[in-house]
């Protein structure tokens, strides 16, 4: 009872502060303006994320004196830095140089509180791999790359916030199943505070969350495996590995495209829209249509790993991996076969 009004509270919470948050900056002028690289048409309100960054981090803080869990104070001072210098680059554009040492500081803030990840084993008591403190630096780069993967994933109106609830759900039974309350608390709140944020968010969307929200869902995300402590090492990279699948559709996108950029000779740091989900809608498919695909796939990973994780289960692993591979030769095929038929007919 107490978990449902935690997340009822944060549902609420973000809805309604949204609401006056996109009255706030339309006053302020807070507004994303439509360039050569946008998926969108119209001057749209941004940075609503800094609300599902606020209350997530409330309801972290508060439940942990009525729940009585640790909380991870490198955890919390490193997702402030982040929405701090993300909301400053929603407003004013920092240079991304500077938001990178403040995405590393957070990252180092959060090992430094709670370790890394470094041993992984094989699922149903197979070998066991220690990769010492190779694991810090291993950590590190998985933190500070998911941060920016997400925010680069945010580009069409609803699909940041459905990959959120998907993920956050994952953590919520997980969280909720091995007795860990940070987790769950923090899965359930990100969970009911994206969706909240997508009834504004849903294409047409009516404001943008803005790299104050996505950089500090990526930032979650990649924590939640470093928070999860049971006092086993070796636990700690099975938590990661669930953690890549659950946000797995980002992930494969992300990387598939830096990869494929990366052939090509181009300038990987520099903004495009070279994305799977960018080229869809190039292509000529919705907002909606494109979303409501990632959420399809998302959500389908999400359940199975999390089902897998939970249960132990060989054959529900394998399903896993037939899930990701599928889906990322589905997303590859899909967007080809669009892209080459729209160039045909232009």
């Amino acid at each position: 009872m107490l978990e449902l009004c935690i997340f009822s509270g944060a549902f609420l919470a973000t809805y309604f502060g949204v609401r006056w948050f996109r009255s706030w900056t339309v006053k302020r002028g807070v507004i994303d303006l439509p360039n050569e690289r946008s998926s969108h048409s119209f001057p749209t309100p941004r940075g609503g994320g800094l609300v599902i960054a606020a209350v997530v981090l409330v309801a972290y803080l508060g439940s942990s004196y009525l729940l009585s869990y640790d909380v991870s104070w490198g955890f919390v001072a490193g997702a402030f830095l982040i929405v701090i210098v993300s909301w400053l680059d929603d407003v004013y554009s920092i240079s991304f140089v500077w938001r990178l040492l403040v995405h590393s500081i957070a990252a180092a803030l959060l090992i430094y509180s709670d370790g890394y990840i470094s041993i992984f084993s094989v699922p149903n008591g197979g070998t066991a791999f220690d990769i010492g403190g190779y694991g810090a630096v291993l950590t590190f780069c998985w933190i500070v790359w998911l941060i920016n993967a997400y925010n680069f994933m945010d580009g069409i109106d609803g699909i940041a916030g459905v990959q959120a609830v998907s993920a956050g759900i994952g953590w919520l039974v997980i969280g909720f199943s091995f007795g860990f309350p940070a987790i769950y608390i923090l899965g359930g709140a990100v969970t009911f505070a994206s969706l909240a944020f997508l009834l504004h968010n849903w294409p047409p969307a009516r404001i943008f969350m803005g790299d104050a929200g996505s950089a500090f869902l990526g930032f979650v995300f990649a924590a939640v495996p470093l928070l999860a402590k049971t006092g086993n090492r070796s636990d700690s990279g099975r938590f990661f590995v669930v953690a890549v699948l659950f946000v797995w559709v980002f992930v494969f996108d992300s990387v598939f495209t830096f990869i494929r950029r990366a052939i090509r000779g181009e300038k990987v740091w520099q903004a495009h829209r070279q994305h799977l989900y960018q080229r869809l809608i190039v292509s000529g498919y919705s907002h909606r249509r494109v979303t409501l695909l990632y959420a399809i796939i998302s959500f389908a990973i999400s359940a199975v790993a999390a089902a897998a994780f939970v249960y132990d289960s060989r054959i529900l692993q394998y399903l896993t991996l037939i899930l990701i591979a599928g889906s990322s030769v589905f997303l590859v095929s899909l967007t080809r076969k669009r892209w080459h038929l729209s160039e045909k007919s232009s």
